[in-house]
């Protein structure tokens, strides 16, 4: 069971707490088993949801005809708790309080799922939140989890989060988004002159093996395209060309990350600028570069987009900047608003159209082509407008089904190689940061935490603290919980939980213990509420009360040890 920290000491459980400790986690298993029976499970009208909305009633048209065409019946929906759990931690990056929950479940209009929505995606309240769960995401995505963190990086993770911060709250288009990131010069570094923040996407990428980090990363991230694979030789499993990655490769050549400027003796903060390319042969009005076959044979690429459009050869920047013209080609090709919807579709229902998420070559056929197809042309039509995608994701009949299977749709698992069909809601671990945030709010942390900054500072520490508990032996960046053992016993007796289960003055535990307007029933209910926004069953209602009654001559410490098995569940750092 481990030890908690109990008003400045460590607190061990009572034998006979730890055998009913024991218990209820063994309730929660047999409980869970129950539930997934699909002979067990109650009949439920699961007609879809009626919407005036066209997207969300031809995503829900798209789906029923796949699983019509695979003979799949789909899952009875997710209760209004599970929804309004799951939308929170999708589109906030963290699980509802008590009291927001509570407002959801009583409510008794039709639309509430539609008002909800709006509220998180444009409601003043909830804006900050919506742009720190989206920076986080980018972040990662652009950067990394450690981008920025080692000493000599040229990154500035600060600055790369401030750019993304103010795009996703001032809802900038993702066009538009995409095209910044691209063609961004300036300084890394916040208040130093020429400050801009989307240029730490590329500062790190340019200079590396004449821009081989910049060339893949652009086209998997914006395109969709793994071309890494054809920088030395053609791709063995499908039809890209060595010739196609560096024809790509050349629109990054005018690009330089350099250090200089604000504090010259140690190099200052880093900053990307354009400069002419003069080729590899001299010739800078047809300015060239060359890559050598597997067979020893020498060719020259000039900037080529992947749909063999061309530009001009010069390598003065004045005559033709080839960021620029990459950055627009990009966000005019149809792969670009394929693959945004692909990594979108995929954050919410757990996996994209095709296996990776960013491999949309003509080799990986996607599970649902005119629902991507469709998806796509409605972005670029709506111009790319994120808060329009997310809405029509979330209010669609798959977003909308319980993570239980059935014995009508348990073949549809992806883990078992199968494509993703969604008659189900798939099952996934929070990320790490979704995780922190949950736990600040579910233990009413969150109210009492200080500036954004200092928030970032302190969530940062904890999972550097995170990634080297759980990282791969490979050095991999870890963002999810897998169920090792390392993380077992992390969860159990690491100093977050400590904090979460802490008995001092003002917390939540003392709070609830304060309250005696409340019973020991009301108690329990609004400890499940606050980690697994569920009522327990009448099963897990009992162990607990027996739990309770061991440890009622100490309330604090009976609730606390209610509250540190709901925060160890499975349950609780699963996305259901």
């Amino acid at each position: 069971m481990g030890f908690r920290q109990n008003a400045g000491c460590f607190f061990r459980p009572s034998q006979a707490t730890k055998v009913l400790a024991l218990v209820f986690i063994s309730v929660f298993a047999i409980s869970a088993q129950a539930r997934d029976n699909p002979i067990q499970q109650k009949s439920a009208d699961s007609s879809p949801e009626t919407t005036a909305n066209r997207q969300v009633e031809r995503i829900n048209q798209l789906i029923e005809q796949t699983w019509k065409e695979f003979s799949l019946k789909p899952s009875q929906d997710a209760t209004d708790g599970e929804w309004c759990r799951r939308i929170y931690l999708d589109v906030i990056g963290r699980i509802p309080t008590v009291a927001e929950l509570d407002e959801f479940t009583k409510d008794k209009s039709s639309d509430k799922k539609a008002e909800l929505v709006e509220k998180l995606l444009y409601d003043d309240d909830y804006t900050e939140e919506f742009a720190r769960n989206w920076t986080t995401n980018w972040t990662n995505l652009l950067i990394g989890r450690t981008g920025g963190t080692a000493r000599n990086s040229m990154i500035n993770r600060e600055g790369m989060q401030k750019y993304l911060r103010d795009s996703f709250a001032r809802n900038k288009s993702f066009d538009r988004l995409t095209y910044e990131l691209i063609t961004a010069t300036g300084s890394t570094t916040p208040g130093a002159p020429e400050f801009n923040g989307a240029t730490n996407y590329l500062v790190d990428k340019v200079n590396e093996e004449n821009a081989a980090l910049a060339t893949a990363s652009t086209s998997r991230l914006f395109l969709g395209l793994q071309v890494q694979c054809t920088q030395c030789h053609n791709h063995p499993f499908n039809d890209w060309k060595q010739e196609q990655y560096w024809n790509m490769n050349a629109f990054f050549r005018q690009t330089r990350a350099f250090r200089g400027g604000m504090r010259a003796r140690d190099g200052g903060p880093a900053k990307l600028a354009d400069q002419d390319f003069r080729g590899e042969s001299g010739d800078i009005d047809k300015a060239d570069l060359f890559y050598e076959l597997r067979n020893g044979l020498v060719k020259i690429a000039f900037p080529v987009f992947v749909d063999g459009s061309e530009i001009d050869k010069s390598g003065y920047v004045n005559v033709v900047n080839r960021r620029v013209e990459f950055a627009k080609m990009v966000k005019d090709s149809p792969y670009f608003p394929r693959a945004m919807v692909n990594r979108i579709w995929g954050h919410f229902l757990g996996y994209g159209f095709t296996k990776p998420v960013d491999d949309l070559g003509p080799h990986n056929i996607p599970s649902n082509p005119e629902l991507l197809d469709y998806l796509a042309q409605e972005f670029k039509s709506g111009e790319f407008d994120f808060r329009n995608l997310i809405t029509w994701i979330v209010l669609s009949k798959p977003y909308s089904l319980s993570s239980k299977r059935t014995a009508n749709n348990e073949k549809d698992d992806p883990l078992l190689g199968q494509p993703p069909r969604f008659s189900h809601f798939y099952l996934r671990q929070m990320r790490a940061e979704e995780l922190y945030e949950s736990l600040l709010v579910a233990t009413k942390a969150a109210d009492s935490r200080g500036s954004y900054e200092q928030q970032e500072q302190q969530k940062n520490m904890w999972l550097q603290q995170f990634s080297t508990a759980f990282g791969t032996d490979e050095g991999d960046e870890t963002t999810t919980f897998n169920g090792t053992i390392p993380q077992v016993l992390m969860m159990f007796n690491g100093g977050l939980i400590r904090e979460a289960t802490a008995t001092g003055k003002g917390g939540l535990i003392d709070q609830l213990a304060r309250n005696s307007k409340m019973s020991a029933k009301q108690k329990i209910e609004y400890l499940f509420k606050a980690g697994l926004s569920r009522k327990p069953t009448s099963s897990e209602l009992n162990v607990a009360k027996a739990l309770y009654e061991a440890r009622e001559d100490n309330l604090s410490e009976a609730l606390t040890d209610i509250w540190w098995v709901v925060l160890n569940t499975n349950e609780f750092i699963f996305n259901h």
